[in-house]
């Protein structure tokens, strides 16, 4: 049962004007999330800035994208090949209005797409983003699947969730984000780490933050690596 008003992604949740009015708010929308979370939002612009130190030509997956809060790591005139790509039309047109606030507009190609079923070809990115994004999904093993497969051998993927084993303290804000259609049936770090090596990754890094984990991880380069 949803919370009335609030309404699940493939409508116009209230929680998407929150997130990013908190993100971009440094003083007052920082306080507040770690008050709300008990995590820091500066994790996630220093996990964002390694978008800014990729390479003219280099290919970025953004998903789910939301209101665009990963761009701030992406510079103007970078020459970098940035997907934003969301299963709702409403986030990907807020999206789209956050590029060409920032002039990154000619950077950023926005999709509509299922993260279970990405419509992209095995080894397209060379990095794949997906902040506060991997708690939403219906089903996580098969994101974090489909979005390694989408990733070129030695390519990142890095982000960020709330994890069920973050600790009791957080389970109230876990249930009323489900009951709000906002969340699905989430994971515990352990697995989500587990199923970033089952789906062809090394180096696999992911530490929690209050209610939140921050990962990353490096799908290996060669198979026989595996």
């Amino acid at each position: 049962m949803r919370v009335p008003g609030f309404g699940g992604w493939s409508e116009d949740p209230l929680w998407s004007y929150i997130y990013p009015w908190l993100v971009g708010h440094e003083r007052l929308g920082w306080a507040a999330w770690r008050l709300g979370t008990g995590s820091d939002l500066s994790l996630l612009r220093d996990a964002a800035v390694e978008i800014g130190h990729l390479s003219p030509g280099s290919r970025v997956l953004d998903v789910p994208t939301g209101s665009g809060v990963a761009l701030q790591g992406l510079r103007p005139g970078q020459g970098v090949d940035y997907v934003a790509a969301d299963i709702s039309a409403t986030m990907l047109g807020r999206a789209e209005a956050a590029a060409r606030e920032r002039r990154l507009d000619d950077q950023v190609t926005t999709v509509v797409a299922d993260v279970g079923d990405l419509p992209f070809g095995d080894g397209s990115f060379d990095l794949v983003v997906t902040f506060t994004g991997l708690h939403c999904f219906p089903d996580p093993r098969l994101a974090l699947r489909e979005m390694v497969r989408v990733l070129r051998p030695g390519g990142a993927i890095t982000g960020s969730a709330l994890f069920t084993d973050a600790g009791a303290r957080w389970e109230p804000l876990r249930r009323v984000g489900t009951r709000a259609g906002v969340l699905g049936p989430m994971c515990t770090s352990v697995e989500a780490a587990a199923w970033l090596e089952e789906s062809g990754c090394t180096d696999v890094e992911l530490a929690l933050h209050g209610a939140l984990g921050y990962f990353r991880a490096t799908r290996r380069a060669h198979e026989e690596d595996a």
